[in-house]
């Protein structure tokens, strides 16, 4: 075997090493390549690691923004690279200044094969140097919207408000018109356009639309929002409502808001919104009166269902902690708020599990029962129009019994976020849970224990739970 072992390194050694042509003084061999290509690919890891640790690292600690961090990384790592590059070709032996005059004559043909790669180089320095567009802003480019998410060498990518990604030579967006909405601000102005019937109160129609701008809380107050007189139409008084929002991602929800608000308020004020109307003549109108009439007892009536099933919207306002929401805001409910439907004998939450939702009960029911290693007891019945979760919801504790649906059951549901905004906006809500509570003392003694534990209720309190969950919920909310 030693013999055979020895030609074989003798082959190896003569195959990698055996030069295969020279290169500015330097006998290039297989070895050397892969010893160069190895180098490289080194120096190009660490140039991006650079790069990634001044953007996302020490630059951000010294609190530089996006689009600098990502100006002052590309151009660092650009650097390194080069000169990284040079140092490697160098300590292999490898003389750059007889190499210049090869690389000039492959620069030539290069120039004229790859101009549009060079042209997007030179647009991305470009880019990168002027910082008219940087990371982070948003754009508008050929219809799309979205935030620059990287600029590169050779492209850009724009990350979309639909959630994709647009990927973007650099030379297109430095030789084409770009909608920057972040370069001074992010104001952008929304326009809406309604028409009124004519006769209509002028004065009244622009007061109500001033005010719908005025509820929505994503309109900005300065610049004031404006209504415009635009033209007598056909069939109505055309009136134009602007406003200036800057949360320019959520144009079109903003608008769907005001828009609702509008016809809420035209409504209540008895304001018409006219739509088109048409004369229509009819020729031979006498042969049409002379047809025989249809035999009616022939026609199907279909009866109207004499108990049609409730909306969510009367569901929600039968409710008593949401009977003094007008529609907006109900409607603002209904958007925030998810629906769960439940068979019968199906498990919601299990007992000992942390819940994330206020959960009402529009139809069936929801049983509470408490479980022991050698008993389950039901504690409680959740029927229509009643709620639960909000204890373990709001102080952040597993939940001391097990929800099961009794039957088929439909929940509504209010992630927590939501819930403290809405008992935020309404004071009374805190009340009413506080006087539920009061209601369900075997709940609230199974919580004891646990709240004890986690130091939020001490032995005093104990002998007053439900005056405790009322400062506790003011504390929370600060009501």
């Amino acid at each position: 075997m030693t013999p055979y072992w020895s030609l074989f390194k003798q082959w190896f050694y003569s195959t990698f090493s055996t030069p295969l042509f020279n290169i500015g003084g330097e006998e290039i061999s297989i070895s050397w390549i892969l010893k160069a290509i190895l180098l490289l690919i080194l120096v190009s890891i660490l140039a991006r690691s650079i790069k990634r640790f001044l953007k996302h690292y020490l630059l951000a600690l010294l609190k530089i923004n996006e689009g600098t961090r990502e100006v002052i990384g590309t151009l660092s790592s650009l650097g390194f690279a080069t000169l990284g590059y040079i140092l490697v070709l160098q300590s292999l032996g490898l003389d750059l200044a007889s190499f210049a005059v090869i690389v000039g004559g492959f620069g030539v043909g290069i120039g004229f094969g790859l101009q549009e790669i060079t042209r997007n180089l030179v647009s991305g320095l470009t880019l990168l140097g002027e910082s008219k567009l940087k990371v982070g802003d948003l754009i508008e480019y050929k219809g799309h919207l979205g935030y620059i998410q990287e600029i590169s060498l050779r492209s850009t990518v724009i990350r979309t408000l639909k959630g994709s990604q647009l990927v973007v030579p650099n030379t297109d967006l430095t030789s084409q018109v770009v909608e920057n909405w972040n370069y001074e601000n992010c104001h952008r102005r929304i326009e809406i356009s309604v028409g009124v019937a004519y006769g209509s109160d002028l004065l009244l129609v622009t007061e109500l639309l001033l005010e719908a701008a005025f509820i929505e809380k994503e309109v900005l107050a300065y610049p004031s929002p404006k209504v415009v007189f635009l033209e007598y139409g056909d069939n109505a008084l055309i009136f134009q409502l602007w406003v200036w929002i800057e949360t320019i991602e959520r144009c079109l929800l903003i608008k769907s808001s005001l828009n609702f608000i509008i016809e809420y308020k035209f409504r209540q004020r008895n304001i018409s919104i006219p739509f088109p109307q048409r004369d229509l003549w009819i020729r031979n109108s006498e042969l049409l009166l002379n047809q025989p009439k249809k035999n009616q007892e022939s026609e199907t009536h279909f009866k109207p269902d004499k108990s049609p099933i409730p909306t969510l919207k009367d569901s929600l306002q039968t409710f008593p902690c949401f009977q003094y929401l007008n529609e907006l805001e109900l409607r603002k409910l209904i958007e925030i708020g998810s629906r769960r439907y439940l068979k019968a004998n199906e498990i919601f939450i299990h007992q000992g599990e942390y819940g994330h939702h206020f959960c009402i009960v529009l139809f069936g029911e929801i049983k509470a029962i408490y479980e022991t290693q050698k008993v389950s007891r039901l504690l409680f019945n959740f029927t229509e129009g009643q709620y639960f979760g909000e204890l373990p919801l709001l102080l952040e504790v597993p939940y001391p019994t097990t929800m099961m649906a009794a039957k088929e059951t439909h929940l509504f549901l209010l992630e927590k976020p939501c819930f403290e905004n809405l008992l935020n906006q309404y004071p009374h809500l805190s009340e009413e849970i506080a006087s539920e509570l009061a209601k369900r003392q075997d709940i609230l003694e199974n919580y004891q224990q646990t709240l004890q534990e986690m130091g939020l209720i001490d032995e005093k309190s104990l002998k007053d739970p439900i005056t405790w969950i009322r400062q506790r919920l003011s504390q929370i909310f600060r009501l």
